[in-house]
């Protein structure tokens, strides 16, 4: 029995277990429920090993799993400590050099995006928020909304936004050093999210179509917990769910019905794609998000979910202990959108601008020889041998473009360029100079 510090608080806590697997889920027992706070420093390898009666090699084996889950730390003579909540500061995008045109934002042309004119009043129905914490008129919206294209609407809940949604179901489901089946390369936000829920993001490769089954089937015979994918607009690849490969990847979901799937739907109106959706398909586990802000404004933190009915209870049950609803103000401005004429016709503009302005991209970086992805949403992925030369090497052309560090796992090396602005004139230009920068040094750049 040892002493730790958690806060100010002196806790105690007990490690037991008489092997490896049983030692390490003791510290990560311990880890979730707040008992071993981060910075708690475990016994050294031999005292625990006399204390629990094994050998050495039992405590190290625990340690070294534990350190590979993510729970714990080694700093050398400071010894093994648990780990802190993480910094994620690696992934966020450099600041645009001023002068620079930028393609690296993943945002809407606001060009195409409706003006945002909240509701002067609440009706008199909408002042419960308790008792109503979501308008009914907008639930019934969101059922309409989804039900055309194949999601199952039984259960609809709403949240601040995909990343609020998805975090909080992960932290409810999920303990620290559980496992993510996580798009690879994907969208930087949501492996920082996992990283800073003390979670494991382990990558699942992308392609045109989306996460690639076998990949998939690595990863859940790897143990994740939970899976979150895109199945149009995949940020930063553009892959899109076909109809064949949705039901390759309910195959291999199938035999796992304790796994909780994720659909993060952000871009929707605008993707250029149809969904195929997995929730169709009878998995057990899953939520398809919906989000709003790639088409009607980057201010409306407001996210539509459709889920199982054990979710739907467990995101609903946290929601209540933290922000408690979302703020009806804010539903009020989505329900007038979502059913305005003038603004529909806007949001087909834009998808429609969207693709030509894809694809043209695309047919000028092909023309020159040079590879590229984008089958559906704002952004096309160049694959690169080395993303700081071309990003380097662009910007001395005027343009300032993402480098593809912050969106891999284990993934080759590309570069993002976000498409939304991007008239055809300015992508001939783009795509010339990109095979400019790739000529200059074909052994430094590559393409």
């Amino acid at each position: 029995m040892y002493w730790y510090i958690v806060g100010n608080v002196a806790k105690q806590y007990g490690i037991s277990g008489t092997t490896a697997k049983g030692i390490a889920a003791s510290v990560e027992r311990g880890v979730a429920e707040g008992a071993l706070g981060p910075g708690a420093a475990l016994p050294p390898v031999r005292r625990l090993a006399d204390e629990l009666g094994v050998s050495p090699g039992t405590i190290a084996t625990a340690y070294k799993e534990l350190r590979q889950r993510g729970i714990v730390v080694t700093r050398g003579r400071g010894g093994t400590v648990v780990a802190p909540a993480p910094a994620v500061a690696s992934r966020r995008p450099p600041k645009v050099p001023l002068g620079l045109r930028d393609l690296s934002g993943g945002h809407p042309d606001p060009r195409l995006l409706p003006a945002l004119v909240p509701p002067s009043q609440l009706s008199p129905d909408a002042r419960s928020h308790r008792s109503t914490p979501r308008l009914e008129r907008l639930e019934e919206a969101v059922r309409n909304w989804l039900r055309p294209e194949g999601v199952p609407v039984d259960h609809v809940t709403f949240a601040h936004g995909a990343l609020d949604l998805i975090g909080r179901l992960l932290s409810v489901e999920l303990r620290p050093g559980d496992a993510v089946a996580m798009e690879d390369p994907g969208y930087h936000h949501l492996l920082d999210l996992v990283t800073a829920l003390g979670l494991r993001s382990v990558p699942v490769a992308v392609d045109a179509e989306g996460m690639r089954p076998e990949a998939l089937g690595q990863a859940l015979r790897a143990g994740v917990r939970a899976v979150v994918c895109s199945p149009r607009a995949q940020n930063p690849y553009g892959g899109c769910f076909s109809e064949s490969r949705r039901d390759a990847l309910v195959d291999v979901l199938r035999d796992e019905p304790d796994v909780l799937v994720v659909e993060n739907d952000h871009a929707s109106e605008v993707s250029g794609a149809p969904l195929w959706t997995l929730t169709t398909t009878g998995l057990t586990r899953w939520v398809h998000v919906r989000t709003v802000s790639k088409f009607l404004g980057t201010d409306l933190r407001w996210a539509a979910a459709a889920c199982d009915a054990t979710t739907l209870a467990r995101h609903e049950g946290r929601m209540l202990l933290t922000s408690g609803w979302v703020s009806h103000l804010l539903q009020e401005t989505v329900y007038g959108l979502l059913g305005d004429a003038d603004t529909r016709a806007l949001v087909t503009r834009a998808q429609q601008a969207y693709a030509l302005r894809r694809n043209t991209l695309l047919h000028e970086l092909g023309a020159r020889g040079i590879p590229a992805h984008g089958a559906s949403g704002m952004n096309v992925w160049v694959p690169v041998l080395d993303e700081s030369a071309v990003v380097n090497g662009l910007r001395s052309y005027g343009w300032w473009v993402a480098a593809g560090a912050r969106f891999r796992l284990t993934s080759k090396p590309g570069v993002r360029i976000t498409v939304a602005e991007l008239e055809s004139a300015d992508a001939r230009r783009l795509a010339s100079d990109f095979a400019l920068v790739l000529g200059e040094s074909e052994a430094t750049y590559g393409g």
